[in-house]
């Protein structure tokens, strides 16, 4: 006779005060939440979700992890997340099924090879490992590619970052959000936040369908709805979001045992451990809510995965699924806080590189609502940026835009 399972958290009370309320119960929101009771002891914490734990970013994306970024603001910070992750699991004591098989970024051009060359030197320069591969050695990290010139955008090399790999995406946020209701924070799903009360330029409530809470500190992880919580406190967020969609095809043999990815061909795929590839595109071109698929991706998926490998050819997609993206004009994440609105922190803007920062950014915006002051790794990513034209050049990571139809 099996007992019951042990629910991962409970249902805590909806209470009229907290020293911390986080809007969104995503990644980000709920590694804030964790670190903010493990390393600054403030346990009198609220994570509100309008839906349910995943529903967002969190739960609908591929689960790819890596450091190869592009610019030196971005690249210790990617680099630090991606080590913290086998001490997170120790740590949580909870398997997130980390896979570090490493992640290869095709070159199908002689300029697109000259921006991969800088990109693996300043990561070299900053300690990250990252190399430059030619076709042939592509082939030889993953022997199904079609390195011949039949392709459309033939390959010319790669960039191989060995740390890389993929996560269970689910997993991680469910080992974060134990590990924080382990510590006392309240974590209250289908709960709306209507507004954010504010008084004198400072946060003194967050107003939901559930009643007022009082709270001098709040924190915006809203993802694609961060504009959205912005504009209750009069900040208008420099952000466009835009649905990206992906899929996997029915489950195979093992053979794809790296990420693989393509800016030209706007396509990236991994094999899971189930043996489904699992594939997504470029983003919409279109601003949107929706999280609506659409038949153009599945047969844009399919002509650019059985080009670039033509042993897919025949294989079935099984299910697509689509998420919203975040995205500023340099495609770098907004991280700041009590400007203008004391009290008022934001975590948002990540597009399509937030799972891969979740854990990281959350212990420094934990660091960041408990003391008040900016963490220096964070100072470049202020939203001031945009109007002072300091925007960061992180669209070019690795990113080719090309004319694939």
């Amino acid at each position: 006779m099996f007992g019951r399972t042990k629910r991962l958290w409970g249902k805590a009370p909806f209470k009229s005060s907290y020293d911390a309320v986080i809007v969104g119960g995503g990644l980000h929101g709920m590694a804030t939440a964790y670190f903010l009771a493990r390393d600054h002891g403030i346990r009198d914490v609220a994570v509100i979700e309008k839906r349910y734990i995943g529903f967002g970013g969190a739960g609908r994306n591929t689960a790819i992890v890596r450091a190869n970024q592009r610019t030196k603001e971005n690249i210790p910070l990617y680099d630090e997340g991606l080590k913290l992750w086998p001490t997170l699991m120790a740590e949580l004591d909870f398997n997130m099924m980390f896979f570090n098989c490493g992640n290869l970024n095709l070159g199908h051009s002689e300029a697109a090879m000259n921006s991969l060359r800088m990109q693996v030197a300043s990561a070299q320069f900053m300690g990250v490992e990252s190399e430059l591969a030619d076709a042939r050695q592509c082939k030889e990290l993953v022997p199904a590619l079609d390195i011949s010139d039949r392709l459309k955008y033939p390959i010319f090399g790669g960039m191989y970052h060995p740390p890389g790999g993929t996560l269970r995406h689910d997993a991680v946020l469910w080992g974060l959000a134990k590990g924080a209701a382990r510590l006392g924070v309240h974590i209250h799903q289908q709960t709306e936040v209507r507004g954010i009360r504010t008084d004198r330029g400072r946060v003194v409530g967050v107003e939901t369908d559930r009643g007022t809470i009082r709270t001098t500190r709040a924190l915006n992880a809203a993802g694609g709805y961060s504009p959205l919580i912005s504009s209750m406190v009069g900040i208008r967020l420099p952000i466009h979001v835009l649905p990206i969609q992906a899929m996997v095809t029915e489950p195979v043999k093992p053979f794809l045992h790296h990420v693989i990815s393509s800016g030209m061909y706007h396509c990236y795929a991994n094999q899971s451990l189930k043996g489904e590839i699992v594939t997504g595109a470029h983003m919409d071109q279109w601003p949107s809510y929706t999280t609506n698929v659409s038949a153009y991706y599945i047969k844009h998926q399919a002509e650019a995965l059985t080009e670039l490998m033509p042993c897919l050819k025949g294989l079935k997609f099984m299910r697509i699924w689509a998420g919203l993206t975040d995205m500023t004009p340099d495609m770098a994440p907004i991280m700041d806080g009590n400007d203008p609105v004391s009290g008022y922190y934001m975590d948002c803007g990540w597009g399509y590189f937030g799972f891969k920062s979740g854990p990281i950014v959350g212990r420094y915006m934990a660091q960041y609502m408990a003391k008040g002051e900016r963490p220096e790794i964070l100072k470049p990513f202020s939203l001031r940026r945009f109007e002072e034209n300091r925007l960061l050049g992180e669209t070019a990571t690795p990113i080719e835009y090309g004319p694939w139809n």
